[in-house]
């Protein structure tokens, strides 16, 4: 397990982040994480889902506009007024995966999309606790978490406050066992296990963008995918298929109630 530290405690961090873009649209790439993954477990529309930690909102849409029986929740109010603004139909809530309003065995699907990676240790077992007691038996939960490894340190590195502001609890790194091992210790059985890429590495370098996302706009990148170059796609792939625990920037995994 590996800490980062930033110059904003959480709260602040994601309240800034929220407020600088725009709700988002549905996700429209189905070959990317994160809809990738969550199609692999959400199929009946009778299920009820939670995306716990929806951010600006490019699934719990994504769903909703299928007639999913999907609920938001967001700790960061901005992010929920902004999503209820451009779709007052859409089930989103400002909540907490610490302390869930809902009952025992209550959804037949959890999301959590780069969630329990922003809690301190001794919240990440409560939101774990919680996210185990509102799922039903036999449901699914599809959850990643930030990775520790190589991508990963260099990309701190890079993002390091050089004047040693770095007071506040940023977010938590773990490596694949000790994702794995969080879940069996909260009674999950693991399913799959995947290394994924958000924003893959070279995006991170304006030179390997694809053409039209050399100007960097977030709430595009989300909806379409972080597009690489012809260039930039054969060196990413090249490092993800010989090197994928090193060169991904996150774990996924689908695990059972």
């Amino acid at each position: 397990m590996r800490i980062t530290y930033s110059k904003k405690n959480n709260f602040k961090y994601w309240e800034s982040r929220w407020s600088d873009i725009d709700a988002d649209q549905p996700m429209i790439n189905k070959e990317l994480y994160p809809l990738k993954y969550s199609n692999m477990v959400i199929h009946d529309k009778n299920h009820i889902i939670l995306e716990a930690g929806c951010g600006a909102g490019r699934i719990v849409r994504y769903y909703h506009e299928l007639k999913y029986q999907i609920i938001g929740i967001e700790f960061i109010k901005t992010a929920i007024d902004k999503l209820k603004k451009v779709d007052n139909t859409l089930k989103v809530e400002v909540g907490n995966i610490l302390n869930l309003r809902f009952k025992k065995n209550y959804f037949d699907r959890i999301l959590a999309f780069g969630l329990y990676h922003n809690f301190e240790p001794h919240d990440l077992e409560k939101a774990m606790s919680e996210s185990y007691r509102v799922l039903k038996k036999g449901g699914i939960i599809c959850a990643s978490f930030r990775a520790d490894n190589i991508q990963e340190m260099i990309v701190d590195y890079i993002r390091r406050d050089k004047n040693n502001n770095n007071k506040y609890f940023h977010k938590l790194n773990l490596k694949k066992k000790e994702f794995i091992d969080l879940f069996k210790k909260h009674k999950f059985e693991i399913k799959d296990i995947y290394s994924v890429q958000n924003m893959p590495f070279l995006y991170k370098f304006k030179f390997f963008r694809s053409q039209d996302q050399k100007k960097f706009n977030e709430n595009i990148a989300r909806i379409e995918g972080y597009k690489l170059s012809l260039i930039g796609n054969i060196l990413q792939n090249f490092l993800i298929k010989f090197f994928p625990d090193q060169f991904c920037n996150l774990y996924l995994i689908i695990a059972k109630k």
